[in-house]
């Protein structure tokens, strides 16, 4: 099922069965598709409506991620950065138990498919950077913003 969101940040495409989100893709333009929603979409959209207006810190939408088990551990590290604060990469590589994996981590939260419900924008460079985001910087700066996280 794909249906779409109009978000503050753009267009969101929203992948997902009747169980389980599996992928939030940015677009670039209005989608051309016909809108196909089940009961887990209008929730998402429902969800995403109320953490744009600043109503909602955390999402109940049941997420099914697909990659290698590394990039799922990634992801799963993702999920316990709270709203409104930021990681790095070196210290999600070391709460992953190896200092040296930093790039790694970079590539499989650049794999991430569920930007926003599995929060990867909150991971930034050691310098307190906005380094790489699947949606852009400007994407990226916004959600912080919007979370509290940065003030510029």
């Amino acid at each position: 099922m794909t249906s779409y969101f109009d978000s503050p940040i753009g267009w969101l495409e929203l992948v997902a069965t009747d169980d389980f989100l599996q992928r939030i893709h940015f677009l670039d333009t209005e989608p051309n598709s016909s809108f196909q929603e089940n009961d887990l979409t209008r929730r998402l959209t429902d969800e995403l409506k109320e953490y744009f207006y600043g109503q909602r810190k955390e999402f109940s939408i049941p997420v099914k991620p697909e990659g290698t088990p590394f990039q799922e551990t990634v992801w799963e590290e993702l999920k316990k950065i709270p709203y409104g604060q930021t990681s790095t990469y070196g210290e999600m590589a070391q709460k992953l138990g190896d200092k040296n994996k930093v790039r790694a981590v970079g590539k499989a939260n650049g794999s991430n498919p569920i930007p926003i419900i599995i929060p990867c924008h909150r991971v930034i460079g050691a310098d307190n950077s906005l380094v790489g985001y699947a949606g852009g910087i400007s994407k990226k700066r916004f959600l912080l913003k919007h979370e509290g996280a940065i003030l510029l």
